[in-house]
């Protein structure tokens, strides 16, 4: 007996029905993106190892997907490596491509590889699946799509102020509510500094960031574990305490970050950027949270991660400045802001809460139901009508086929409305037109019938 197929964990199909949601959110982000002037881009699903590799930090790096090289792959491999099955240095000599972890260092390579084809500041988004070598669980998995946007070539903290409008603009179309999290890699690095452990940044930051995921006990004891003092950790107590409004919290963090030039200079900058998003008056729910750390090691400056408030699960929107990414490429003074929304975990939430448009299911607007050959004919220079008109239409096509089975057709499908053209139809232009939600039949003509679709 044949084995029945299946995908690997953390993988999913998407039948019809799914993608019809899926392009619902795809659709609503990219009109969004469009809006602010973004342009399109997509790049390779794998990238050079060379590429991918310490641009995530250690952990990211371990997730990384890689790709066996063609042919012979184990013919140039280390004898000393396959003896002592040592798959670390084995996977360097037999692999030389990855799949893309995300789409922000696929874009700075893109920059840097035509840099002179395009204009500074860069505005793009790009909406493609990514992969990640994780332990598949809810709301996590090995390919998932991402939504970015980035503008590149420019300093100016009126990006993310843009940034943050369209975080705004998009989840008030998609009916989420949600909290916006923000704060400055350069307010972590004076931190670091004020509490005497400046070389541990990195694992301040990667600590931090767990802390809505394991709790201030575990953080703590991971901190410890990462060799910084009991007085260090004492210090970094009250800073991740920090209470009261992004105004009060930024007044205590100028005295805390005081004798820190990079503190400040973090402070100053999310100083601005609150600054500017006053007036607007956006009605989405922004909050300075100073364990926000996002761990990926490129970013220098804001950091941004959006929450959904109705469900349990991770964030569903994350980002930040990076000043660096693309000098690792050799393009240097190329500064960056992006953000990504995934959409995977957007579905998710919408699903849970059912706030999918609830036609939106609903591909054909209306089927023609197949009497025979000499009614098909007829039907096939209506349908031609309809949708030059703009109007999605189907003709049953299994000539003479059963009421019954194409009606059941028409329901499995959701279809709103179904047409009846018989002799007596044909012979008096019109069609009989049946609503499958009252069951109400009228007669009406093929224009009368594209301006009710319409």
């Amino acid at each position: 007996m044949a084995q029945l197929p299946s995908i690997p964990k953390g993988t999913r199909d998407y039948a019809p029905d799914i993608m019809v949601k899926r392009n619902y959110i795809f659709d609503t982000i990219k009109s969004v993106f469009k809006k602010y002037g973004y342009m399109p881009l997509e790049t390779p699903a794998m990238e050079n190892l060379s590429t991918l590799m310490g641009k995530y930090g250690e952990e990211g790096d371990k997730l990384l997907f890689k790709i066996l090289n063609s042919g012979d792959y184990l013919n140039r491999a280390s004898e000393e490596y396959l003896s002592e099955k040592n798959s670390v240095k084995l996977t360097n000599q037999i692999s030389e491509k990855g799949l893309r972890y995300d789409l922000t260092v696929p874009f700075a390579r893109f920059v840097v590889q035509h840099q002179n084809e395009i204009t500074l500041p860069f505005k793009r988004y790009q909406i493609q699946p990514v992969w990640r070598a994780d332990r598949p669980q809810k709301g996590r998995y090995r390919e998932f799509y991402q939504c970015d946007v980035d503008v590149c070539g420019s300093n100016s903290l009126l990006n993310e102020v843009e940034l943050i409008q369209m975080v705004d603009e998009v989840y008030r179309r998609l009916k989420i509510n949600v909290r916006l999290l923000i704060n400055n890699r350069k307010v972590l690095a004076g931190i670091a500094e004020v509490i005497g452990e400046p070389e541990k940044l990195v694992d301040i930051t990667v600590a931090i960031d767990k802390m809505d995921k394991i709790g201030l006990e575990a953080v703590n004891a991971e901190l410890k574990e990462k060799g910084l003092s009991e007085d260090s950790i004492s210090k970094l107590q009250p800073i991740l305490n920090l209470s009261g409004n992004n105004d009060e919290k930024l007044e205590k963090l100028k005295s805390v970050l005081a004798e820190s030039e990079v503190g400040m200079k973090g402070i100053e900058e999310l100083t601005t950027v609150f600054d500017y998003l006053k007036p607007l008056e956006l009605p989405l729910d922004i909050k300075l949270d100073l364990t926000l750390a996002r761990g990926l090691s490129y970013y220098t400056g804001a950091i941004f991660e959006v929450k959904a408030l109705d469900v349990e699960i991770g964030s569903i929107t994350g980002g930040g400045r990076y000043d660096d990414l693309t000098g690792i490429f050799g393009l240097k003074n190329v500064s960056g802001v992006g953000i990504s929304f995934g959409a995977d975990r957007i579905f998710d939430v919408m699903n849970q809460l059912e706030l999918f448009p609830k036609d939106g299911s609903t591909i054909t607007q209306i089927l023609f139901v197949n009497f025979g050959h000499t009614e098909e004919m007829h039907c096939m220079k209506l349908l031609q009508k309809l949708r030059n008109s703009g109007i999605n239409a189907e003709l049953y096509p299994e000539t003479g086929a059963k009421m019954k089975k194409q009606m059941g057709y028409a329901d499995k499908k959701a279809i709103p409305f179904v047409a009846l053209v018989g002799e007596a139809e044909i012979s008096n232009g019109t069609i009989a037109v049946k609503n499958m939600e009252s069951g109400e039949q009228t007669n009406i003509t093929i224009t009368e019938l594209i301006e009710k679709l319409k």
